[in-house]
Parts: C-alpha cells; sequence; structure tokens
C-alpha cells in the first residue's frame, strides 16, 4: 500500500497555479537567493512600509528569529481592508451552527465587525502589546475577535473551550492578559459548556489577577452572573461602537499572537508568533499546498484555539483574499454525514481535517458518505498526526472519489504552518507520507548524536534554517525556549519528532521521538505499529505506546479501538498483523480493546495519558482539561484493570 503512487487527476493538474517545473524554479530560487526570494514572497501581504531584509536569523548562542525586520504593517489590513477595493461583496466567512443556523459575512460587513470590536477594545483601554485572551466557542465572533485584537496591536491570547478553571488561570496569569472575552455558553452537540461560569471560576484564583475587563458574548441566552465594574455584556457595545476604526501599525517582528501547546505536561509553553514573518508564512503555505483558487470555499475543521486554526481558519485564507467556513458542530450530531451535509449545502472545495476524524468516518459506513453531494470538492488534506495508508486511501477513493489530490501535512504550533507537504500538482502523493518539504524549508534527519543522516534513512527531524513562521520565543522563558528545540544538535531546530526518508525523498512521520519504542534495541516508531493494526479493517483506530519492560527495556502496549465494538477474539488479529506488516520483533506484549482514545479537540491522540494507564500509573495522570472527552480516561483504565494486562 505504502508503494502506491498517486498523481494529480489531469483536471486538476491543468488548472493548477504550481505545476513541477514552477516548484522547481522555486525551490532553485530559495535555495540559491534566499534573501530575494523571500523578500518577493513578503508582497503577499500587505505592508505599510515594505521590508528591505529577510532573515536575520540564528540558531546558536542565544538563539535569535528574526524576519522583515525593518518593514512595518498590521495583520487585518492583509486579511481585510486591502480586499475592500476589489472584493468588497465577497463572501469572506461562511459560519454554520450545529443546529442548521448560518450566517454570511462579505468581505465589508466582516471588516465592520471587527472594526467596532477593535473600538470596543480601545474603549477599555487596550493598546500595542496588550495581551487579551479570547476564550469563545466556534463562532464569527472568534474570527472577529482575533482580528480586532490585530488590529489595535494586542496580543491575542486564544483559549479553548475545554480548559478546566485551573488550565485558564494558568495561561492567564502566564500571558498577563487584561482583558478577557469569552461567552455565556458553547455548544457542544447536546451538551452545553458553561464558558463564563469557568471563566469566573478562573479569575477568582490570584494567579489570574490581571485581568480587569471581561467581555461576555451572548451565545445560547443562558442565565449568567455578571459581576460590576468587571464583566460587560458584548453585544450592546458593538451597537455603540463606531464601524471604522484606524489599524495600529506594528513591527514585523512585534508578535501577533502568543499561543499555548496543549497534551503537554509541566508549564504550558507559550509560543510566540510575530506579525510579519508569520502572516507571510500562513499565506505562502495556505497558496501553495493548497493551490487557492478565488472561488474557493476552504473548510478547516480545527478550532480557532489551535495552531491549525489560527493559519488556517483565519490568517492564511484571509490574507489570500478567500472564503473560509466555520462550523460549530460535531461530525455525527445530530445524525451520521452532518459534515458531508455542511459540505454539499455550502459547495466546499478544500476540506482540511485530522487523521483521527477521518478514521470515526470511516467508522460510520461508506453509504453515508455516498447519500451526499460532494462533487464540489476538489483537495483534501490531512493534519495533526501521521494518517495511517488505510485512512489515506479511504478519504482519497470515498470521499474524494478519486478526483481530489490529498495533500498530508506535517507542521507543528512552534512552525507557525505548513513545513512538509506535497504540492498537489507537483509532488505525487504516497498514502501515509509528507512527501517533501515546501521550497525555502531545510529539512534534515540526524542521529540522536547529532550527526546528519543522507539519502535514505530514519532519524530526529530537525530544520538547518529558519523560516518565516518560526516561533521566535516561549512567552516569558527564552532559556526554555533555548533549551527545548535548540540543545540537542547546536545549529539545528529540533522539532521533537521521528522521521523516515525514502529513496524518492518523502519523508514519513514516525511520531514523537519520546513515542519511539526501543524494544530490545529496536527502535519501533508508534506510528509504524499503528498504520500495521490498521490494514485489518475490523479496527478502528490504535495507539501504540513503550512502558518500562524489566528485559526488553520497553514492551510494546497497544489499545486498539475494534470498529463495530466485537472484541472477541479482536487482540489475537491484531498481533497478527503487526507481525505480518513489521516483524515478529513488534510483537507487542499486550493489546488492550478499547472503547475509545483520548484526544485532545483538535484530535490529537495523548499517548502520555496511555504510557501511564498501561504501566498503572494513576496517581500522576496530570491536568485533563487538554481532552475533547476527559471521562475517556475512567473507561480506559476500567478497560485496562478488566483485561487484566493479558493478551
Amino acid at each position: 500500500m505504502q508503494d502506491e503512487i498517486f498523481h494529480a487527476p489531469p483536471a486538476f493538474a491543468a488548472q493548477a497555479a504550481v505545476d513541477a517545473d514552477r516548484r522547481r524554479l522555486m525551490e532553485q530560487a530559495a535555495s540559491a537567493r534566499p534573501e530575494q526570494f523571500w523578500l518577493e514572497q513578503a508582497g503577499r501581504i500587505a505592508w505599510a512600509s515594505p521590508p528591505t531584509i529577510a532573515s536575520a536569523s540564528d540558531f546558536t548562542g542565544d538563539v535569535a528569529i528574526r524576519w522583515f525586520a525593518d518593514g512595518t504593517l498590521n495583520a487585518s489590513i492583509s486579511c481585510l481592508d486591502r480586499h475592500l477595493a476589489t472584493r468588497p461583496d465577497q463572501v469572506a466567512l461562511i459560519w454554520e451552527g450545529q443546529d442548521g443556523q448560518s450566517e454570511r459575512l462579505t468581505y465589508a460587513a466582516l471588516h465592520e465587525r471587527v472594526c467596532r470590536m477593535a473600538n470596543v477594545l480601545r474603549t477599555l483601554g487596550v493598546g500595542r502589546g496588550d495581551r487579551v485572551a479570547v476564550h469563545l466557542p466556534l463562532v464569527a465572533d472568534s474570527v472577529v475577535a482575533m482580528l480586532a485584537c490585530a488590529r489595535v496591536g494586542a496580543v491575542h491570547v486564544v483559549l479553548f473551550g475545554g480548559f478546566s478553571a485551573e488550565a485558564l488561570a494558568d495561561r492567564l496569569a502566564d500571558s498577563g492578559a487584561i482583558v478577557a472575552i469569552t461567552a455565556d455558553e458553547a455548544r457542544r452537540g447536546a451538551k452545553r459548556v458553561p464558558l463564563k461560569a469557568m471563566m469566573d471560576e478562573a479569575l477568582a484564583r490570584t494567579d489570574a489577577h490581571a485581568v480587569r475587563a471581561l467581555l461576555v458574548l451572548r451565545v445560547t441566552g443562558a442565565e449568567i452572573v455578571m459581576q460590576p465594574g468587571r464583566d460587560y455584556a458584548l453585544a450592546p457595545l458593538l451597537a455603540q461602537a463606531a464601524a471604522d476604526c484606524p489599524a495600529e501599525t506594528m513591527s514585523a517582528e512585534d508578535p501577533l499572537f502568543v499561543l499555548y501547546t496543549s497534551g503537554s505536561t509541566g508549564k504550558p509553553k507559550g509560543m510566540v508568533h510575530a506579525t510579519g514573518g508569520y502572516m507571510v508564512w500562513a499565506a505562502f503555505t495556505h497558496d501553495l499546498v493548497f493551490d487557492h483558487r478565488p472561488d474557493d470555499v476552504f473548510w478547516c475543521t480545527a478550532d480557532v484555539a489551535w495552531i491549525t486554526g489560527h493559519s488556517y481558519v483565519v490568517y492564511g485564507p484571509l490574507a489570500n483574499g478567500g472564503t473560509i467556513l466555520l462550523f460549530e458542530g460535531l461530525p455525527s450530531h445530530p445524525a451520521p454525514g452532518r459534515w458531508w451535509q455542511v459540505i454539499a449545502r455550502h459547495r466546499v472545495t478544500t476540506f482540511y481535517t485530522a487523521p483521527t476524524a477521518i478514521r470515526a468516518l470511516m467508522r460510520e459506513g461508506d453509504d453515508v458518505v455516498a447519500r451526499h453531494d460532494l462533487s464540489s470538492l476538489r483537495l483534501l488534506g490531512s493534519v495533526g498526526e501521521p494518517i495511517s495508508p488505510d485512512a489515506w486511501l479511504w478519504f482519497h477513493d470515498v470521499v474524494g472519489q478519486g478526483r481530489c489530490p490529498v495533500v498530508d501535512t506535517w507542521w507543528q504550533t512552534e512552525t507557525g504552518g505548513i513545513m512538509i507537504a506535497p504540492l498537489p500538482a507537483s509532488v505525487p502523493q504516497k498514502p501515509g507520507s509528507a512527501t517533501l518539504p515546501l521550497p525555502g524549508v531545510h529539512s534534515v534527519l540526524l542521529t540522536d548524536k547529532g550527526a546528519v543522516i543522507a539519502g535514505e534513512g530514519e532519524g530526529c527531524l530537525c530544520m538547518a534554517q529558519s523560516w518565516p513562521g518560526q516561533a521566535r520565543t516561549i512567552w516569558g522563558d527564552h532559556a526554555r525556549f533555548r533549551q527545548t528545540y535548540f540543545s540537542f544538535a547546536p545549529g539545528y531546530y529540533f522539532s521533537g519528532d521521528g522521521a523516515r526518508r525514502d529513496s524518492d525523498g518523502y519523508y514519513w512521520i514516525t511520531g514523537r521521538v519520546d513515542d519511539v519504542i526501543n524494544v530490545s534495541g529496536h527502535r519501533i516508531g508508534s506510528a509504524e505499529i499503528e498504520d500495521a493494526v490498521a490494514t485489518d479493517h475490523r479496527f478502528a483506530e490504535c495507539a501504540a505506546v513503550g512502558i518500562a519492560h524489566d528485559l526488553k527495556g520497553q514492551g510494546l502496549v497497544v489499545f486498539a479501538v475494534p470498529r463495530d465494538g466485537t472484541a472477541d477474539g479482536l487482540a489475537g488479529h491484531a498481533t497478527q498483523a503487526i507481525v505480518r506488516v513489521v516483524g515478529r520483533y513488534a510483537a507487542p506484549e499486550t493489546i488492550y480493546l478499547v472503547p475509545d482514545l483520548p484526544k485532545t479537540r483538535s484530535g490529537k491522540i495523548v499517548r502520555r495519558l496511555l504510557r501511564k494507564i498501561a504501566g498503572h500509573e494513576l496517581d500522576g495522570l496530570g491536568d485533563l482539561s487538554t481532552l475533547a472527552d476527559p471521562s475517556v480516561v475512567d473507561r480506559l483504565v476500567d478497560a485496562v484493570a478488566r483485561q487484566g494486562g493479558g493478551r
């Protein structure tokens, strides 16, 4: 399956902006004349004063990342104002509520909404450099709030609606946010998430004392408690605010946002992204990877609280003058096929989602997909984790009906945007491979001793040179930034991921380096095991982890989710699939058949929890607030105890 190669269909390739020749020329220019190349790419966004210097970055010593440093701009102008002369009546944002309600905002209307919100912030004393926490559900106002912060020069700190009060308080305190924007509730299927109550609890903690004003958006109309002198109903303030707001001129290196990484242990890391480089990277990568066209309706299913939502719900598509779709609900609420219904209703052309979502949709059956008109789709994308060849092929064959290229993208919160992905008309796709680095991306594989691996091989995925979208630091802790990303091999950015490079130069992401399981000297990537289990269609998904083993160093444990809920005899089939695809040396110590896996709302499997559960370390599970469904942990603990560790 991994040997199959898929070329873009002729009809797609004929209209694509970047063919093989243009891609080759871009790579040559980025390598031979990087300064000129990146200054040309900077022209993708609007500048108050264009930069004359591209990069002044250094991975050694104190580590300094700087791009376009002498340029000035405002991010909201690139996303809104510059489009008003040519496309004021084009739809910029489509919002689809989970219960069928919808809203369509033109560029002119979105500009007015952003200006009103920006004026409300200015009335509260928010100015350049101040931090504003955005704690909203997936409604149009979440995008409006982000762009309003950018307009007044404030640094937005978007906080996931599923965070606990403790997690919110930690991030509010670390960022020093002076204003927060929340809602009464969020709708999540049949549930209601009490955002205002959770924010109240967070603000009651003494370490979140910097917030002096809380703006409250009415979403469900639920009864809430308003604290006089601190809390303000947002709607009346927006109605009174002026419909125009001059944009603050920012330096390219002024922070645009701080975004906290999820699923990690210890103190959260607030990644700082600078205005100029980030905007160029978001526009550049969105245009190239998704072959952006003026009439595209682009649906990235990520929450705006994650970097994928920042770059490919908001900044990239709007900088390129696209139409974005924002969907509030769940893939199968109130019934299977809801996402396909949305695609058909709004004639979505580009659909970008996570492998875990794809596998969940596979479980619903091909007939659910077939009931909907998906003829508008022309490009599919995957993000978040390595996608198994099995899921890739289903996405390509069933959803894309064989006529839509699939761009499997590798990148991180720290990179700001896509780093490795096929440009759909110029790089043939291999199911399960992120394929090749984008023009201007200098990826390398290093051994665990820091030596460069040439040609085919497997090692630690690093970057030898900076790129415009790279995070500048960790908020308030540059020493941690240096230690985390630049101490592994001096002069290189260390992604923390492992990868394999094949004879064609294609990259296959093997998972986090700390997810590489060393069994009796054999280094086994979690993705390799998971792809093997996926070849048996009786399993919907799985996750492989390593736990301490007296003889082998580490033992391999697999958590597998049966497709139809029936567990009888399936553990043996999973083992057989692994032995057949990977080899007998990779036979797991234990296979647990479980109802679900712990995931963040962005779809990432939280393997650190699985390691602790498999190792019976139940006293140190840590903060579960980043999980889409924290109750899954109890179900997993019960399943492991019930199965007694046997295979």
